[in-house]
């Protein structure tokens, strides 16, 4: 039987013996994120803009850490947000508990990159590298001024 998600409850709403799980959108369960390493040169900011080519992929740093994101459900995640293979889930969602889980988390990181566009925008502020001539207008010269006689 297929049960779709209630109307999402606070935590502490919660009746003793009620699952988290029972109003939750799975969010855990629709993307992964794996750490990357920390970019400090132009190779690779091209690795990340590569990666950003693709797609339901993005990039962000939290707590100074960087991380590849994957916007992709789980295969065996059903319509009501349960898992179809509960019973033999991977170790890694064993692990996970809803104690601290992202249930009401609003995603607000310190910098996040969805295009590529964007990561090699910001390469180019942190390295004042300009990929074109054009990258600024040349500095104006001062103005001229005219008087009259009069």
């Amino acid at each position: 039987m297929n049960r779709l998600p209630r109307v999402q409850k606070r935590r502490e709403q919660l009746n003793l013996g009620e699952n988290l799980c029972d109003y939750c959108s799975a969010k855990c369960c629709k993307y992964f994120a794996l750490p990357i390493d920390t970019p400090d040169g132009r190779a690779d900011f091209e690795f990340i803009r590569w990666y950003l080519l693709h797609d339901y992929a993005t990039v962000f740093i939290d707590e100074g850490t960087w991380y590849l994101l994957v916007h992709t459900p789980c295969k065996h995640l059903q319509a009501d947000n349960r898992c179809e293979i509960y019973e033999t889930r991977p170790q890694i969602c064993r692990d996970y508990s809803n104690d601290n889980c992202e249930y009401e988390d609003d995603y607000t990181y310190e910098r996040y990159f969805e295009t590529p566009e964007q990561i090699d925008e910001y390469a180019q502020a942190l390295f004042n590298t300009p990929t074109s001539p054009n990258f600024r207008s040349p500095k104006p010269g001062l103005p001229v001024i005219y008087s009259v006689k009069g």
